[in-house]
């Protein structure tokens, strides 16, 4: 009995050690996260460098973006012991946790948020095959933004994110999908990719992709073939969405502001009308069609709101012809 009982200490002992170390996880990988979007910052003189209050916001956007999802899977816990992982798990993972986490990171470190084109979205009765939003891809502020379209959605995301504190254990119960972009795994991974994307569009809950992939605020990359892959197999609507970022974001006084009553210019997100996708339709037609219109309310870097306006009633004068 001695010796088992001793078992058990040591077993525990090193859990809750392991506990520990990965916990403290949620003040250390945000480092690593300040230094990605510190990149983003400064590709270009056109754009403010990242100031060191901007550092310190960064990394308390991401301390709040983990550690709140953290507490969220602890506390879906004892519902996934009593009822399984069944869909109700799934649905309070990304519309109970994952919505607060993102608005509690955007509420502190970013300000307000406004959607426009709310008319534009679908609703969500359960249509078969669901619509696949997309949009274009800034900042980190991004992935909590698309929240603020209250609309259930899942992710494709790198498979690596797993590992992450809160973060991984969020996305694991809400069935996101997950790529491995591992060297000898990709192949096999992006087939797995097409059917789980099938099977949730399939079911009635869309997907949100952004096909650009990599994080530009200067530049304007092309967009990947994957998420009209998936809408041209499945005939799902393409719902553009553009997502206009501040470039003061990080750099001012925000959340402190608020006590002299400051004005906060907001994060705009733009919905618009979802674009009709059949089988037959031309892939480089259609993603050139949905770059245009993502891009024709968003100004370019040094690009004046005449320039933008002018731009957008070209696409417009398009579409009647």
């Amino acid at each position: 009995m001695e010796v088992i009982l001793t078992i058990l200490g040591t077993v525990f002992t090193v859990f809750k050690y392991v506990f520990y170390v990965y916990t403290s996880l949620i003040f250390v990988v945000p480092l690593v996260a300040v230094v990605q979007e510190r990149k983003i910052w400064s590709r270009s003189p056109a754009v403010p460098s990242m100031n060191l209050l901007a550092h310190l916001k960064v990394y308390i956007f991401n301390v709040i973006f983990m550690g709140t999802g953290y507490i969220g899977c602890f506390l879906l816990l004892p519902k996934m012991i009593i009822r399984g992982w069944d869909d109700s798990v799934e649905r309070d993972a990304h519309c109970l946790v994952e919505r607060i986490d993102a608005y509690a990171c955007l509420s502190a470190m970013v300000g307000p948020v406004v959607v426009r084109g709310v008319e534009n979205l679908p609703p969500e009765n359960g249509d078969v095959p669901a619509p696949i939003y997309i949009a274009n891809h800034s900042s980190q502020i991004d992935a909590g933004a698309v929240y603020y379209l209250f609309r259930r959605f899942k992710w494709i995301a790198k498979k690596s994110l797993l590992v992450l504190p809160g973060v991984g254990g969020t996305m694991f119960l809400g069935r996101h999908i997950f790529i491995d972009r591992r060297r000898g795994k990709n192949k096999g991974s992006v087939s797995t990719l097409y059917a789980k994307a099938n099977e949730s569009l399939q079911k009635g809950i869309p997907l949100f992709i952004f096909p650009q992939g990599s994080r530009r605020i200067t530049e304007r990359l092309p967009f990947k073939d994957g998420a009209f892959n998936i809408a041209l197999e499945n005939e799902s609507m393409l719902v553009p969405v553009s997502l206009h970022i501040p470039l003061g974001v990080w750099n001012d006084w925000y959340p402190i502001s608020l006590l002299w009553g400051a004005k906060k210019e907001p994060v705009v997100l733009t919905v618009h009308k979802p674009v009709k996708v059949t089988k037959d339709m031309n892939k480089e037609e259609l993603k050139q069609r949905c770059t245009d219109i993502i891009y024709s309310v968003l100004p370019k870097i040094g690009e004046t709101e005449e320039e933008v306006k002018e731009k957008k009633q070209k696409i417009e004068d398009k579409k009647t012809t």
